[in-house]
């Protein structure tokens, strides 16, 4: 049974999609007005967990994340400037050279973590109309309404607004780092559209005049535009719970009566040595920089893995140099595995505790253990086979560095290492000697490290 953690009931839940068919998914994609760093990525190993327990499932996928190149403001409560155009300032580039510059790396970092992009990556500059027609209708049905400065979303009209977050309305207050707009109903009232000063670089037509979308809109208009009025997830990060998601919420089902979202699964923060990422420690860090230090996209994936998503997660270097020491063994021992004579073991156990952690919530860390439960066992082929099926969902490519630099070892020389090994464990001293000679005679070496060996030729 797969169940997941539903914020918005605040309990875990059996999985049943609105389609037994296809399961519609959204997940809030990145503003790219920047490098996208590790705290960023962290949400899209998450999303691509999902649509492998999905997979796995049988379920057919329609998927949907937006690519945020316009309306994304300073702070996520309608403050500041966009950062789009902040971006643009520092750079001295255009909106659309820094979306698209910004936009390629991300895609490069996602491939390099292995993660499948949904079926649909929308960007919210082709979307302005819809977004200007999914206004109209809010106003015409008098959930919105216009200031000076824009289209503001009423959100004392919605009855269940806060259910997500949990905060009351009469406990949201307006933002200090600007002047709070005087003409706003109530202070947690959020910019459907801007109206955009002359000089605004990014600016389109509507009935209000020359203006620009907010950034809450963008994730509602895409998401009914590609997956309807019933979409079974929307993942995101923990801090959109209070905001945006929040917004979110009010707009979907304002204008369609009913509950859009059936599960909201947020994911926690990535900390850095135990605190906040910021620029000013000086620790906030892409893909790229992991690479520079020697550690792979795959490292960093490991990583991820071994924290459920629901916990705050520290990241340290030691931590990394960890996942990659691990990591490399797994590899190491999975094409063990591979050379493998024998392929007669009875793995049922394995399989179903491994399928059994995952269906939880996504309990990965549980998983890792059940693998390396099963790879520390004696070589057998049908090992190798089962962590090939388990990778479908840990995303790992065991198979690709199962196949990179494999010595063909004999398998006369694979048993009399595996014998040497069992002799050593039983403190068999002078037999482990003996098999070692017999190994040496045939061209090879073994060499021990605390928990495993390996074999090379001479």
């Amino acid at each position: 049974m797969l169940k997941f953690f539903n914020r918005l009931s605040k309990k875990k839940e059996e999985f049943i999609p609105y389609n037994k068919d296809i399961v519609t998914m959204y997940s809030c994609g990145p503003t790219v007005y920047s490098y996208q760093h590790i705290g960023n990525l962290r949400a899209y190993v998450f999303m691509d967990l999902i649509r492998r327990i999905l997979k796995h499932h049988n379920y057919k996928i329609n998927g949907a994340m937006n690519i945020t190149d316009v309306g994304h403001l300073t702070s996520d409560e309608d403050e500041g400037e966009d950062k789009m155009l902040l971006a643009s300032k520092k750079e001295h580039k255009s909106p659309y050279e820094i979306a698209k510059f910004y936009a390629n790396l991300f895609f490069e970092d996602i491939k390099k973590l292995n993660i499948e992009l949904p079926e649909h990556v929308l960007k919210a500059t082709d979307h302005i109309q819809d977004m200007i027609d999914y206004v109209k209708k809010l106003l015409e049905h008098g959930y919105a309404y216009e200031t000076s400065r824009g289209i503001y979303f009423d959100v004392q009209k919605f009855k269940d607004y806060g259910r997500l977050s949990g905060i009351e309305l009469k406990d949201r207050k307006a933002g200090a780092r600007i002047e709070v707009d005087n003409e706003k109903k109530h202070p947690a009232d959020f910019a459907l559209w801007i109206k955009a000063p002359k000089e605004h670089i990014m600016q389109w037509e509507s009935p209000w005049g020359m203006g620009y979308p907010g950034w809450h809109i963008e994730c509602s208009v895409m998401g009914q535009k590609y997956l309807g009025e019933h979409i079974d997830i929307h993942t995101g990060g923990i801090d959109h719970v209070t905001v945006h998601h929040e917004n979110e919420i009010a707009q979907n089902d304002s204008l369609c009566g009913h509950q859009v979202v059936k599960f909201w699964m947020e994911l926690e923060f990535l900390q850095i040595d135990g605190g906040k990422m910021s620029k000013s420690l000086g620790n906030i860090y892409t893909l790229s920089d992991l690479e520079k230090r020697g550690f792979s996209a795959m490292d960093y994936r490991y990583f991820l893995l071994t924290a459920h998503y629901l916990k705050m997660q520290n990241f340290t270097f030691e931590a990394l140099e960890g996942a990659k020491s691990a990591l490399a063994n797994l590899y190491k021992l999975a094409k063990k595995h591979k050379m493998a004579e024998k392929k007669d073991e009875n793995l049922s156990n394995y399989i179903k505790r491994f399928y059994d952690a995952f269906d939880d919530d996504l309990n990965s860390p549980l998983a890792l253990g059940v693998v390396w439960e099963l790879i520390k066992k004696e070589p057998n082929y049908a090992i190798y086979e089962c962590l090939l099926e388990f990778d479908n969902l840990l995303g790992l490519n065991i198979e690709e560095k199962s196949n990179e630099d494999v010595v063909q070892i004999p398998h006369e020389v694979l048993r009399l290492a595996q014998d040497r090994w069992n002799a050593k464990q039983n403190k068999n001293y002078a037999l482990a000697d003996e098999l070692r000679k017999q190994i040496t005679s045939l061209g090879y070496v073994v060499k021990d490290s605390k928990n495993d060996f390996i074999i090379e030729k001479i």
